[in-house]
């Protein structure tokens, strides 16, 4: 079994930055082989992508974070994060962090990522 946990959410001001990071344990510690993403859920929405890496290491974004969101994969630390820049009032969210064992092709749907983390709070005021 994998097991994700995300970390490094909290407050910030409106134009600041949040770095996300997720750690990979379990069956396996090697997120080579591993694509893997970043999911939010506003309250009252539907959770959505945000952004993923595959393993090629070929990204994908959302257009609503493109230009201020940065993925990426360490490899040899298991790890994923999410470099975010120039937060808005509408990035407040739960951010999850999911991976899969199968190529995801720049997908950022929720139902091709098998694996999930609890999540880490965003919230970003004026």
């Amino acid at each position: 079994q994998v097991q994700l946990m995300e970390s490094g959410g909290g407050s910030v001001q409106a134009g600041g930055s949040l770095r996300l990071s997720c750690a990979v344990s379990g069956y396996t510690t090697s997120t080579y082989w591993m694509g893997m993403g970043w999911f939010r859920q506003a309250p009252g929405k539907e959770r959505e992508g945000v952004a993923a890496i595959d393993s090629d290491g070929t990204t994908s974004y959302a257009d609503s974070v493109k230009g201020r969101f940065t993925i990426s994969k360490d490899n040899a630390k298991s790890t994923l994060s999410l470099q975010m820049n120039s937060l808005k009032l509408e990035d407040t969210a739960m951010y999850y962090c999911a991976a899969t064992y199968s190529r995801i092709r720049k997908s950022l749907v929720t139902s091709d990522f098998g694996y999930w983390g609890l999540g880490t709070q965003v919230t970003v005021s004026s």
